[in-house]
């Protein structure tokens, strides 16, 4: 490794990166604690899975910082084609657990595409952004990059795996910051609203409310503006009110029956809390039984008991909260928050729209990550499985978010010269 690209490296994100991978290897090691001493090393054991992949992905790290940042660029469509045949492969050769086929089984390792397919995809948004020059004014332009990350998604939904989908509606983020009209972002918001209140309310009620909401403001604005036309309100009323009546098609069709159940549960439509409420209940115990200080490492009863079920996993926040307590899970909602403004700043200072592309897209896909598990184990959002990065147990998972950050660090590193 260059020793001028070693004095330039982001060793602030460095730390946190190692601070936040140590404190999952912590609690994957208590979440699989039975009074009996385990190595953290072990293989047979999870936390000693998590640990060696973890070393893999130091071993990585040089060799990233030894390519040219313009590699990546380079070779970007390979790789975006490798990660769709490997999503492809799937329906064919993919070992289904949970229900959905989105692993393939390597001995005693699994290998989940989905994860590698965040990176490609971010990688392709990058590159095309960087051709059309920030114009995405343009429709052919916008439609293509809805296009490429569309195709991942839809292979991913058809698993059926809908929260690995989720994550890449973080890239809407970074379309946004370079150039997308705001008028997307508002149109986005509404549909998101639409589709919650029409799993409250019927979509002829909701329908009535939209067109008398969308007059009211019609009127209002034109009294203020008199030129204002009236055909960019009627489309989009006419936009809601299909998309209304298409919520039920969607909410049966890309959620699976645990889905909707947990989106009834969260809106407060059915009552279930040894049913399939019970996760989400058993992990707001363990949280609120933790306290200010928590029980400490080792001392949580909900854990030990194996109250919170998939606690390695997507509700792995449940045991920090009981036995870190208050301070331990702001804490590492702190070191989110702090990697996460670290990388947008960074990729402020770029040049390259390349680089600038690919690392607000990665702090976008590693905020929604952040906020949807979180939300899930605190009962806020409903269960979709998604891990906490660096924190849960997860090969793929822990590989893909690491090199993620070491190609941002690369960006960084060689920010000068590209």
């Amino acid at each position: 490794m260059n020793k001028k690209i070693f004095f330039r490296l982001d060793w602030l994100s460095i730390l946190l990166y190692l601070l936040l991978v140590s404190f999952g290897l912590v609690n994957i090691y208590s979440s699989g604690f039975s009074n009996t001493t385990i190595l953290f090393w072990d293989p047979d054991y999870l936390v000693g899975k998590q640990f060696w992949i973890f070393i893999a992905c130091l071993m990585i790290l040089p060799l990233i910082l030894a390519v040219k940042s313009n590699f990546f660029e380079h070779l970007t469509y390979v790789f975006y084609g490798i990660s769709i045949l490997s999503l492809l492969g799937l329906f064919i050769f993919g070992q289904t657990i949970s229900g959905a086929t989105s692993w393939y089984s390597l001995g005693s390792f699994s290998l989940q595409p989905s994860e590698f397919a965040k990176i490609t995809t971010v990688m392709v948004v990058a590159l095309n952004l960087s051709s059309f020059q920030n114009d995405l004014k343009k429709n052919t332009h916008l439609l293509k990059i809805i296009s490429l990350v569309s195709l991942p998604m839809l292979l991913i939904i058809l698993q059926p795996d809908a929260g690995s989908a989720l994550v890449f509606t973080g890239i809407f983020f970074v379309l946004i910051r370079e150039g997308l009209n705001l008028k997307f972002l508002f149109l986005a918001i509404g549909l998101l609203l639409i589709f919650f209140l029409t799993l409250l309310f019927s979509p002829l009620n909701l329908s009535l409310v939209m067109g008398f909401i969308f007059l009211i403001i019609y009127n209002l604005i034109k009294r203020r503006y008199p030129k204002t036309k009236k055909n960019p309100f009627i489309l989009t009323l006419i936009i809601g009110i299909v998309f209304s009546y298409s919520v039920s098609l969607i909410f049966n069709t890309v959620f699976e029956q645990r889905h909707r159940d947990r989106f009834n549960i969260i809106l407060g439509l059915e009552t279930d809390s040894r049913g399939i409420g019970y996760n989400i209940n058993q992990s707001k115990i363990a949280i609120g039984s933790g306290g200010f200080s928590g029980k400490g490492f080792l001392n949580g009863s909900q854990t030990k008991g194996n109250f919170v079920p998939e606690q390695e996993t997507d509700y792995i926040f449940s045991i920090v909260g009981e036995e870190w307590g208050f301070l331990g899970s702001v804490t590492l909602i702190l070191l989110f928050v702090i990697l996460i403004f670290r990388i947008i700043y960074k990729a402020e200072r770029h040049t390259s729209t390349y680089a600038r592309v690919f690392s607000y897209s990665f702090a976008s896909m590693l905020f929604v990550h952040f906020f949807v598990n979180i939300g899930m184990t605190l009962g806020l959002v409903p269960t979709v499985g998604i891990p906490l990065p660096f924190i849960s147990y997860g090969g793929s998972n822990l590989l893909a978010f690491s090199l993620m950050l070491f190609i941002y660090l690369s960006f960084d590193a060689n920010r000068l010269d590209y």
